[in-house]
């Protein structure tokens, strides 16, 4: 419910951020945001855990899209490398949550005093919104700005990196909601080896951003989606087929090696697609989340009649689509 009703909402927060009103909604995305961090660490039953998901969503939606929109918009020439720039940030954050986690146990301050914590630093980066350029390209006017988001969704080229960027996906957060779940029902391994192949495949994510920096200086990053694409048909498979733990998790972290850049470039290439309108690409993006948001759903329904083995032989769709899709010039 948060995924589809933050996605819902996407389109509506990106055509505002197409208006002068950019700066006032990433602000107020901060503040609901660090209200809903509170409301999570302090929920005592479900209902309350769900309606502060449910607000935590949206608030990402404007306080961190937006954000990410008007990051391309400061060079737009360099959108790919500060996409990247994003992406290796946010794999700083896969690797240091778990530790955060681990260290705020250790203090006896548990989850939910984590979480809370994470919504004082939210509020603590709110003074430097006032920094940020308004934006602005459409006025005032959300309606105009809002019909001129989804006439994109007609663009041939805008549809392109959509589908691109849910494609990836398969290979990126869905890959890695069923690692562990696959590391145990189908390799027959615990749990603790399970953690660790999961910890292994985002630490070489983490370190695969960290290398695709200085490599985007020497190449465009469509030739290295194709390239990485190509390995990936070969080393997925393998990971599938190989039947032993020690190689398996080579061949993990060989995935996570490769699949760097797989949300930052097709990312960027929807921003060029749409020059001058960074809050449409947010929109955009949300109406391709909406679809993406029922894919697990998708793939449990289809695992839970022929088993997680044959489910995830789906994921290879993930390089077979950017092969095809990708363009050519």
């Amino acid at each position: 419910m948060p995924g589809l009703i933050g996605s819902a909402l996407d389109p509506l927060i990106g055509a505002a951020g197409d208006t002068a009103r950019r700066r006032t909604l990433i602000f107020v995305g901060g503040v609901a945001f660090a209200l809903a961090a509170g409301l999570i660490g302090s929920a005592l039953e479900f209902l309350m855990l769900l309606l502060a998901l449910v607000l935590g969503n949206p608030a990402s939606g404007a306080f961190v899209g937006l954000a990410q929109a008007t990051l391309m918009d400061l060079e737009p020439a360099q959108r790919e490398r500060n996409m990247a720039r994003w992406t290796l940030a946010g794999s700083f954050g896969y690797v240091g949550g778990p530790l955060l986690l681990a260290a705020a146990l250790w203090l006896g301050l548990g989850w939910r005093g984590l979480v809370v914590a994470l919504g004082l630093c939210a509020v603590g980066v709110l003074p430097a919104v006032r920094l940020l350029p308004r934006g602005g390209h459409d006025g005032h006017d959300l309606r105009r700005s809002l019909r001129r988001a989804l006439a994109a969704l007609r663009d041939r080229e805008v549809l392109r990196w959509l589908a691109l960027l849910e494609a990836a996906d398969l290979l990126l957060d869905i890959f890695q909601g069923y690692l562990a779940l696959y590391f145990v029902d189908v390799a027959q391994t615990d749990a603790g080896a399970a953690a660790l192949g999961v910890a292994v495949w985002t630490g070489a994510s983490l370190v695969g951003d960290w290398l695709l920096l200085p490599l985007l200086r020497r190449m465009r990053g469509t030739h290295y989606l194709r390239l990485s694409a190509l390995f990936v048909v070969a080393v997925y498979p393998a990971f599938l087929l190989v039947p032993s733990y020690g190689p398996k998790l080579a061949l993990a972290a060989t995935l996570g090696l490769l699949n760097s850049g797989w949300y930052a470039i097709p990312k960027a290439g929807l921003y060029d697609a749409l020059p001058g309108r960074s809050g449409a690409a947010v929109a955009v993006g949300g109406v391709g989340g909406l679809v993406g948001a029922c894919v697990p759903l998708v793939l449990g329904v289809v695992a839970g009649a022929a088993g997680l083995a044959a489910t995830m032989w789906i994921l290879l769709m993930a390089p077979l689509v950017l092969l095809a899709l990708l363009p050519k010039r």
